[in-house]
Parts: structure tokens; sequence; C-alpha cells
């Protein structure tokens, strides 16, 4: 018999419970720590309503950016991601897979993972449901760095503080699931709009806190030339995400599926999987990247033309050798 209190989380650690203060500025991120604050600009600011603050290239060749190990090496980083797929494929399953993955640091597929703890808001279960799959998935190994809550307050409503509280008391927390986006909107939040869904994922961007913020969506019935218009609503969801995963089938009675990938820290990438029919997770059968081809240097070309078994060495100022070139393509 599994002991339940192992496979759930005592709901205290984001106090989904209790009664918080809301957010009533849709720009708050879930991390307020600017790195390059400075109460400078924060006096020419009140000062001057004109000042804009701005740094010369000179200036921003000079600074040194830390930058946040990725969750998942190729394939996930920091930052707000959409996870999206039509209903009953299988997100919600590739979820836990990930989420057991990085609480343990284990690899994926061959991916390196960076261990880190994990909060999984499964707003869309119960604590018995999540037992028995998790329990199918991954038997008894059990982790202590894997969080489920199966409730949570509303955007603008006390979830930006609750995410915020638990990241507190967890400083190492890597990965954050929302499972589903639509479960945390605003009541009314169904008549989007473009500014209103690009409002809503900038508030929950958290570039400086390394967390990664994985939210799960679902598609639009409707086909499109380019796979990523299939995600539900408008394209400020995925102009404000920092990157998008799109699960698909062909069928909804197939094991076999395919991830497109597309983000800003990552190439473009397709991976076909199949899912395991007794552990219900999913398996890497091969992957495909897009590799950015650069178009070739028409004076690299002439001086490998110019430069031959027969000519191994030439010696010059580069008037000279532009003299040659042009001699030898004539």
């Amino acid at each position: 018999m599994i002991n339940e209190k192992e496979m759930t989380a005592p709901n205290v650690s984001i106090g989904v419970d209790t009664e918080q203060s809301s957010i009533k500025q849709t720009t708050n991120s879930i991390s307020n720590r600017d790195v390059n604050f400075n109460p400078f600009d924060e006096f020419f600011k009140k000062i001057d309503p004109s000042y804009m603050k701005t740094v010369t290239m000179q200036e921003l060749y000079q600074d040194i950016y830390s930058k946040k190990p990725p969750v998942i090496e190729g394939l996930l980083y920091q930052g707000t991601y959409l996870f999206v797929g039509s209903p009953k494929i299988g997100k919600s399953f590739f979820m836990a897979q990930l989420a057991y993955h990085v609480s343990m640091g284990i690899p994926l597929w061959g991916y390196a993972v960076n261990r880190g703890t994990v909060l999984y808001l499964a707003l869309e279960d119960d604590h018995r449901r999540l037992q028995d799959r998790l329990y199918r998935m991954f038997g008894e190994n059990s982790t202590e760095n894997l969080y489920f809550a199966v409730y949570a307050k509303q955007l603008n409503k006390g979830l930006e503080t609750q995410l915020k509280g638990f990241i507190r008391e967890h400083p190492d927390t890597r990965l954050i699931i929302i499972d589903t986006l639509q479960k945390i909107r605003e009541d009314g939040g169904e008549k989007c709009s473009y500014a209103s869904d690009y409002e809503m994922m900038a508030s929950l961007k958290s570039d400086e806190s390394g967390v990664c913020l994985l939210l799960v969506h679902h598609t639009r019935k409707q086909q499109a030339d380019d796979r990523f218009d299939m995600i539900s609503g408008t394209n400020g969801l995925l102009g404000a995400a920092d990157g998008a995963f799109l699960l698909q089938k062909e069928r909804r009675t197939d094991c076999s599926a395919t991830l497109d990938i597309s983000g800003r820290d990552q190439q473009d990438q397709r991976l076909y999987l199949t899912r395991n029919s007794e552990r219900l997770i999913w398996e890497l059968q091969r992957a495909e990247t897009e590799f950015h081809h650069e178009a070739p240097d028409p004076v690299l070309e002439a001086v490998a033309a110019f430069i031959t078994s027969e000519r191994p060495v030439w010696c010059g100022t580069a008037t000279e050798l532009a003299a040659a070139l042009e001699i030898s393509m004539k």
C-alpha cells in the first residue's frame, strides 16, 4: 500500500487554503528583483517625466550578466513556456514525467537535467488520481523535491503571491507547472484580445528568479500552416512567452506523437515520441533539429578557390590579396 503522504504534498507550502492579499497590477512579475536597479534612475524619473534610462553599446559589452543553467539542456530553460495539445492527449502524464525528472535530476531521453525543487499545480486533478498516476509511472520511487497542489488562486487574486511565497520557502525551485492555464485565468478571461493575452503572460514572467514556469494549454480545432498558430487564444500568448511545446497525434488512439519545440534560447526541433502502454511514460524515438545555415561568404569562397594544392601558400598585404583574387576570378 502506498503511503499517501509521500505521494501528495501538504498544501501549506503555497498557502492555497489561506487568505492572502491579491495583486492589483498585472505588470507585477513573480520576482520583483531587478539586477539593474539604480536609485539615481528613480530620482531622475521623479524630477523629469521624460527621463529614459539608456546604455551604450560599449557599456552593454562591459557588463557581466549572469546566466542561469537550463532546466533541461537543449529543451527547457528559465522563463515562461507554453505546453500545448488537444484535450486528453497525454499532457498531464508528460508534465508528471517532466516534474519527476527535474526533481530527481535524472536525465530525460539523454538530455542533461539540473536538479531542483518542482511545484506542480495539478488544477484539474485530485490527490487520489495523482497518486494512481504517479505510482503507475514511477512505482515507489518517490521524491521530497516534488510538491503538488490541486487548488490555487487565480491571476490577480492571489496566485502571484502564492508562487512568490513558495519560491521564498524553497529557494532552489527550478520548475513550476500550472496545469492548466484556463484554471488560473480571471473570471471573464475567456473574452481575450491580443493585449489581454500578452498582459496575462507578462504578469507571470519570472526572468530574474531563475525559475521556469510551464503553462499547460489547449489547441484550437482549426488546422494551420504553422503548427504554433493552433494555440488556442491570440498570438499574444506566444508573443509574450519565451517558448512553446506542441504535442500532437494523428489519431487520439495512437501511441505515437510529435513534440514541436520553439523558443528564444533553443533551436527549433521536433521530437518523435511513443507512449509506453504499461508505465504511460513518453519515450523518445528520434529527434529532428532545424539548423540555421549561414549564407556563404563570397570572400572566403574566393580565397578557398585561390589557395590550391599547387599554390598552398601566398604572402602579401590585404590590398595585394584583393588584387590577386580579382585577377584570378576574371
